[in-house]
C-alpha cells in the first residue's frame, strides 16, 4: 500500500554531513575501493534520473570526498594500472562539482519553503493565536518537528515520492521493474544503432551531458516531439565541442562548492512528485484525463478541454488495458495510481531492514528461481565436487535493488573455493550493460550451508562497495541454501582487520554474520525475471 510519506527534507548541510558518514579503510584494496566510486556514481545518475535531488547530492559528495580525500593516499597508488583509475575518478570528480553547484540552491529552497510551511502550521494550531503572540513563537518550528521525530530523515525518502513497503507491494515492484528495465535496454540498443561507443557514452554520462538522454532515445516515449529532439542533439553536440573538462577546481584536493557557476549545460533535475507535467508531456494528460472515466460515466469538463481531439478518444481503453489491476497485484479500493503512470520517480521504497549501526539498507528482490537455475549450470561441478560460483548483477529503481542478470564468470575451482579469473571481462560486460554487482551465489558440492572464514573474506569486498550486497550459499547435497551479509558492526571490521590467511581460521566475534532473508532486507519477488550470462571458455 502507498502512502504519502511527509518526511521532511533536508538542507545541504544536513546531507553533507550524512554524506561523510562512511568507514574509509586503506587495508581494502584500492581496486575495490575504485569499484565503490563507480557504483556511487551509477546510483547517482539513477537518483537524478527519478528526481531525487537529496540521495543525488549526498552520493555525489561522498564520491568527491572518496576520491579526493582518500584514494589519493592509497597504499595501492603506485600500481600503474590503479593510477590510471584514480586519474580517471577523479576527472569523474570535476563534472560532479558541477553538478552539486546547480543541486545546493534548489535543494536549500526546498528545505526553506518546508520551513516556512512549518512555521504556518505552527500558527495555525495555537487556538486564539494573534499576530504578535505569532511573532513571539520559535521561528524554527521545533513544537512541529519534535512531533513528527519518526519521520525518516534518509535523503532517499525525504522527496515527494509515494513510499512503500517492499514486502506489502512485491508485485508492483515487479511491473515496475519489467517496465523500467525494457525502456532502458531499448535506450542503450539505441545509443549502439546511432553509433556512440561506450567510452563515449560513459564520458557523456559521467560530465552531464545527457540530462535525459534516454528519455530522448527511447523510440515509444511521445512526450518529445522530433523537432525538440533534434534541438537537444545539436545542443550536445555544440557542448561537447566546446567543453573544457579540466577547467574547474584544477589542483584541488578537497571538494569546494563555492566556486563561480560556468557556462556548462547541467542536466535538468525534475523536481520528485507524483504528477509533473513538465515531465510527463501530453502522455501524462492523457492519464490524468482518463481518470475520471474509472470512477464516473460523465467527463469533468477540464478534461473535455484537455482531449478536444475526439479523434484520440477511441484509442483510450486499449492503453488502459496495458497493464490490469489483477496482473500487479493492485486492490480496487485503494488504487495507487493510474496503471499507465507506472514510472519510477513516481515511487520509493521504503527500507526493509537495518544495519547494526542503524544505517537503512535498501531492500533486495530476487528471482525465487534464480537459485535453481544456478544450481543447474552447477552440476557438472557438483558432482565433481568442485565449488561454482556466479555474480548478481541488477539495478537501482525507486530506492530499490532488482537483481535482473546472472553471470557465470571464469573461474578456477577446487572442492573449498572457487575464484574468478579476468575480472575485467566480467566488470566490461557490467559497465557495457549499465548493471551493479549486488553479490554472489556459489556452492558447497558437500558441506553445510554456512559462510566460511574464506566467504567471508571475499564477501567482505562485496559490501564494501555496496552495504546492501549479499552472499547466497546453496548445499545442494543437504538441500539446503541461505542469504547472508556481515553485521556492521562487529562483522565487517572484524574481517577488515583480520590478517590470517588459511582457508579454515576462527574469528573471536560470534555474530560476524546474519540471515539477509528471514527476515531482512532480502524479499523473493515471484515473476521476477533475469537473464543468464555464462562468460566461461567455450559457453
Amino acid at each position: 500500500m502507498a502512502t504519502r510519506s511527509p518526511a521532511k527534507p533536508l538542507n545541504v548541510e544536513q546531507i553533507v554531513r550524512k554524506a561523510q558518514g562512511f568507514d574509509y579503510n586503506p587495508l581494502i584494496p584500492l581496486k575495490y575501493w575504485l569499484r565503490t566510486a563507480g557504483t556511487l556514481l551509477k546510483e547517482a545518475e539513477i537518483y537524478e534520473n527519478e528526481g531525487n535531488d537529496q540521495q543525488t547530492y549526498l552520493l555525489l559528495f561522498r564520491h568527491a570526498e572518496l576520491v579526493l580525500g582518500n584514494l589519493s593516499t592509497h597504499p595501492d597508488i603506485r600500481q600503474l594500472k590503479n593510477r590510471v583509475g584514480l586519474q580517471q575518478a577523479k576527472t569523474e570528480v570535476q563534472s560532479s562539482l558541477r553538478k552539486l553547484e546547480v543541486l545546493k540552491p534548489r535543494i536549500n529552497k526546498r528545505y526553506d519553503r518546508y520551513q516556512e510551511l512549518v512555521r504556518s502550521r505552527e500558527a495555525a494550531k495555537s487556538p486564539g493565536s494573534t499576530a504578535e503572540g505569532d511573532l513571539r513563537k520559535p521561528q524554527d518550528g521545533s513544537s512541529y518537528q519534535a512531533g513528527h521525530a519518526r519521520l525518516p530523515s534518509d535523503p532517499a525518502l525525504a522527496g515527494g515520492a509515494e513510499t512503500l513497503a517492499a514486502g506489502e507491494n512485491k508485485d508492483l515492484a515487479v511491473e515496475l521493474a519489467h517496465k523500467e528495465i525494457r525502456r532502458r535496454a531499448t535506450a542503450r540498443k539505441a545509443t549502439r544503432q546511432a553509433g556512440i561507443s561506450e567510452e563515449e557514452e560513459h564520458m557523456r554520462r559521467t560530465a552531464g551531458l545527457w540530462g535525459n538522454w534516454e528519455e530522448a532515445f527511447t523510440k515509444n516515449d511521445q512526450a518529445i516531439d522530433q523537432d525538440t529532439l533534434s534541438r537537444q542533439m545539436q545542443n550536445v553536440r555544440l557542448q561537447v565541442n566546446g567543453s573544457d573538462p579540466d577547467g574547474a577546481h584544477r589542483g584541488s584536493s578537497r571538494p569546494s562548492f563555492e566556486s563561480q557557476r560556468s557556462n556548462f549545460h547541467y542536466p535538468a533535475v525534475p523536481q520528485p512528485s507524483a504528477y509533473d507535467s513538465s515531465l510527463e508531456g501530453s502522455r501524462t494528460k492523457v492519464a490524468k484525463g482518463s481518470e475520471p472515466d474509472l470512477k464516473a460515466p460523465l467527463r469533468p469538463p477540464k478534461s473535455l478541454e484537455q482531449l478536444s481531439n475526439e479523434e484520440r478518444l477511441p484509442f483510450r481503453p486499449a492503453k488502459e488495458a496495458t497493464i490490469s489491476d489483477t496482473s500487479l497485484g493492485w486492490s480496487t479500493e485503494q488504487p495507487l495510481l493510474p496503471e499507465k503512470d507506472l514510472k519510477p520517480s513516481t515511487f520509493s521504497f521504503k527500507p526493509s531492514a537495518y544495519l547494526e549501526n542503524g544505517a537503512p539498507l535498501r531492500t533486495i528482490f530476487l528471482p525465487p528461481d534464480l537459485r535453481h537455475r544456478f544450481l543447474e549450470l552447477a552440476l557438472p561441478n557438483t558432482r565433481a565436487n568442485l565449488e561454482t560460483c556466479g555474480m548478481l548483477c541488477g539495478t537501482l529503481i525507486s530506492n530499490a535493488l532488482f537483481i535482473s542478470k546472472l553471470v557465470i564468470p571464469e573461474q578456477e575451482s577446487t572442492s573449498d573455493t572457487c575464484e574468478t579469473v579476468n575480472e575485467s571481462d566480467f566488470f566490461d560486460f557490467v559497465d557495457g550493460e549499465d548493471l551493479m554487482v549486488l553479490g554472489w551465489i556459489h556452492t558447497h558440492p558437500t558441506q553445510t550451508c554456512f559462510m566460511s572464514s574464506r566467504d567471508l573474506h571475499t564477501h567482505c569486498g562485496y559490501q564494501v562497495m555496496m552495504a546492501e550486497s549479499i552472499a547466497i550459499v546453496c548445499a545442494p547435497s543437504k538441500g539446503d541454501w541461505g542469504v547472508f551479509r556481515l553485521t556492521d558492526p562487529p562483522g565487517m571490521k572484524s574481517i577488515l582487520n583480520c590478517s590470517q590467511t588459511g582457508l579454515f581460521h576462527p574469528h573471536a566475534e560470534n555474530n560476524i554474520y546474519t540471515d539477509a532473508l528471514r527476515p531482512g532486507h532480502v524479499y523473493e519477488a515471484k515473476g521476477l525475471q533475469f537473464d543468464v550470462v555464462d562468460l566461461r571458455p567455450g559457453r
